[in-house]
């Protein structure tokens, strides 16, 4: 969820050492709050303090850096701070982790795509946007499938959900983008629709569908999407 908002921020804008640093406090205050949701749950929070307070101060300090070099990305923080409030809340003991809480962590995620663009110097609004979206799109899709297969399985109405909006990404794609962003959209709403199918054929069998599965499924989708972002300009 973190690397492919990044590279598609890298491919909206240029090169940066910066990015680097992006992608390290991306990745720092990823574990610092994945770690916390686990201590929040869990029976046995001692053995999480240490890993969260090193996680926690690398976030912080490579945070202020981008912030004493990048004063505007303060304005993340109007995205960031009030959906992480809402992750928070969602890990609390006895809460079930809901669409909405998986949704809040991917429109954090998404922010990074302008963010990365923006610590580049090459800032270009309507490309940033289109970057961004094709991230969202992506993103939200991913999140309704692997839902659809996992959390929701059997449930008919959210596989339906989630290959419709798979579908209207499709058109979103064929009219706005250039054809080989259509073509993924293509590729993306065929696993939307198969991998449900696959799951209830193999259920109860020798060989049922795992979460292993589907993250090699998400790895290569992730995979072609990042390859068309380079090389194909949005």
């Amino acid at each position: 969820m973190l690397l492919l908002p990044v590279l598609l921020g890298v491919a909206a804008s240029t090169p940066s050492p910066w990015q680097l640093v992006v992608a390290v406090e991306a990745l720092a205050a990823y574990l610092a709050s994945a770690t916390y949701q686990t201590w929040s749950r869990s029976r046995r929070p001692p053995a999480y303090r240490a890993p969260l307070v090193v996680y926690g101060t690398v976030a912080v300090v490579v945070g202020a850096a981008l912030l004493v070099a990048f004063p505007a990305l303060l304005l993340a923080g109007v995205v960031v701070v009030p959906l992480g409030i809402v992750v928070i809340r969602g890990a609390q003991p006895g809460t079930r982790r809901d669409l909405a809480n998986s949704l809040a962590q991917l429109a954090q995620a998404l922010a990074l795509v302008p963010v990365t663009a923006y610590v580049s110097g090459d800032f270009d609004p309507r490309t940033v946007l289109a970057y961004t979206l094709v991230a969202a799109g992506y993103q939200v899709g991913t999140v309704l499938v692997v839902r659809s297969v996992l959390r929701e399985r059997g449930n008919d109405a959210f596989a339906a959900l989630s290959a419709g909006f798979h579908v209207v990404l499709v058109v979103l794609a064929a009219i706005a983008l250039p054809p080989p962003y259509a073509v993924i959209a293509v590729g993306l709403a065929v696993r939307a629709v198969a991998l449900p199918i696959v799951q209830r054929r193999l259920a109860g069998g020798p060989h049922p569908l795992r979460p292993i599965h589907v993250g090699i499924v998400e790895m290569v989708a992730s995979l072609a999407v990042v390859i068309v972002s380079f090389t194909v300009p949005a």
